[in-house]
C-alpha cells in the first residue's frame, strides 16, 4: 500500500457537510483527504441557494455555539440578502414575515467551503467517484484504493458508505428548478398547495433573476408528473431561463443512528435536512463541525465517536424533532382540496404556521 494512500480521516463528498468535516478534523491535526465525485466541487447546481443569515440561524437554532465562526460565507458568495419571506397558499395572497435569508452564488459558496477546509490542511481528490467501502477501505472507479481510521459518508442521499452499510430508508422528495433572468422583487417566496403536493415550490430572487423551483411527494402526485407540475409552476414566471437543474431532498429528518464502528454519515446522508422548510446547506455544516471536531479528539484522545450523535442531539435535537412533527401535521394539511387549504391560511393561524416553519412547537401549549 502505497503510503501516501493512507489517511486518518477519508470524507466521501466535498459538499457544505463534508468540506466542513474536512475543515474542522484537519484544523484540530488530523489528515484528511476528501474524495469528490465533481470537478469543480459544487457544480452542477441541485438547490434553492437559499441560507437563512447568521443571526436568523441564532433563532432557528438557539443551542448551537459560534454561528459566526462556523458560517464564514464570503460576499462573493451571496446574490441577493432578503428581509422578508411570503407564505402564499394556493389563492396567492400571501402571509408576509421578517426573514433575513441569503440568497447564494452556490457554486462559490461551495468552492469557498473547499478553500477554508484547504487552509486548514484538508487535501481533495476530484473527479474521482467512490464505488464502494470494505473494512478501512474506500475504493475510486478505476481501482484505486486509499485507507482510513474514520471513513464519513458526506456524499448526499446516495451516499455509498450510507447505501452499502446502512438500511434505513428516508423519504426522498425530488425537486426541479430553474435560473431565470429578469427582477422578481425581494422577498423570498414559499407556494404550498396543489401546485407542489405534498412538498412546496420557492422563488427565490437573485441580483440578477430568481431560483425558481419546487418539490413534491410523489404519493401525494396522483399520477401526474414532477415535470409536469414543475412546468406548470415556472411557467407562471416571464423570463429567459438560463439553467435547468434537478436533484432529491431527504425529507424524513435525520436517521437513528450516525455512526457504526469506524463510518460516520453526515449532511444529506444523514438526512440532516429540516423536513419542514427543506434547510439542510446550514444544518449539514452544523453537523459538519460536530462531526470533524469529535473525529479529531477520537484521534487524539480516544473519545468515541458516538460522541458525535450526543453532541448533534444537545445542539439539534430540538428543532430536528419540532421540524419532523411540523412536517406531518403539513403532510395531513396538504392533503386538503385548495380551497380549505386557503381558509386555514389566515391571520389567526399566522403565528403557528410560522412556528412550523421556523422548527419551533406549533402549538404552545404543547
Amino acid at each position: 500500500m502505497n503510503e501516501s494512500n493512507h489517511h486518518d480521516v477519508i470524507v466521501i463528498g466535498g459538499g457544505p457537510a463534508g468540506s466542513t468535516v474536512a475543515r474542522y478534523a484537519a484544523a484540530n491535526g488530523a489528515d484528511v483527504l476528501v474524495i469528490d465525485g465533481r470537478d469543480p466541487i459544487g457544480t452542477p447546481l441541485q438547490c434553492g441557494e437559499l441560507v437563512p443569515s447568521n443571526d436568523e440561524m441564532r433563532r432557528l437554532c438557539p443551542n448551537v455555539p459560534d454561528m459566526d465562526e462556523l458560517f464564514r460565507t464570503p460576499e462573493d458568495a451571496i446574490s441577493r440578502r432578503s428581509t422578508e419571506m411570503h407564505i402564499v397558499p394556493p389563492s396567492g395572497k400571501p402571509l408576509k414575515f421578517d426573514f433575513e435569508g441569503l440568497v447564494l452564488n452556490r457554486v462559490a459558496h461551495d468552492e469557498a467551503l473547499v478553500e477554508l477546509a484547504e487552509e486548514n490542511g484538508a487535501k481533495y481528490l476530484v473527479d474521482s467517484h467512490v464505488e464502494r467501502v470494505t473494512g478501512n477501505q474506500v475504493i475510486v472507479r478505476g481501482g484505486d484504493t486509499y485507507t482510513a481510521k474514520v471513513i464519513v459518508g458526506a456524499g448526499g442521499h446516495n451516499d455509498p458508505l450510507r447505501r452499502d452499510h446502512w438500511d434505513e430508508s428516508s423519504l426522498k422528495i425530488p425537486v426541479k428548478f430553474v435560473l431565470m433572468d429578469g427582477d422578481f422583487g425581494e422577498a423570498v417566496e414559499l407556494h404550498f398547495g396543489s401546485m407542489a403536493p405534498g412538498g412546496y415550490a420557492w422563488m427565490f430572487p437573485k441580483s440578477s433573476g430568481a431560483n425558481i423551483g419546487l418539490g413534491i411527494q410523489r404519493s401525494f402526485s396522483k399520477g401526474i408528473s414532477l415535470n409536469q407540475y414543475a412546468k406548470e409552476f415556472i411557467s407562471k414566471y416571464d423570463g429567459d431561463i438560463s439553467f435547468r437543474g434537478a436533484g432529491s431532498l431527504p425529507m424524513s429528518g435525520t436517521i437513528r443512528t450516525f455512526v457504526k464502528g469506524n463510518y460516520m454519515l453526515v449532511g444529506d446522508a444523514a438526512g440532516m435536512v429540516l423536513p419542514s422548510n427543506g434547510a439542510g446547506i446550514t444544518i449539514a455544516m452544523i453537523g459538519g463541525r460536530i462531526a470533524g471536531q469529535t473525529i479529531a479528539q477520537h484521534l487524539s484522545e480516544g473519545t468515541a465517536l458516538e460522541e458525535y450523535e450526543h453532541r448533534w442531539d444537545r445542539q439539534m435535537g430540538k428543532v430536528m424533532r419540532n421540524s419532523k412533527r411540523a412536517f406531518r401535521v403539513g403532510s395531513l394539511l396538504f392533503r386538503l382540496p385548495n380551497w380549505m387549504l386557503n381558509l386555514t391560511f389566515n391571520r389567526l393561524t399566522k403565528g403557528i404556521i410560522w412556528r412550523a416553519v421556523t422548527c419551533r412547537r406549533m402549538f404552545w401549549i404543547l
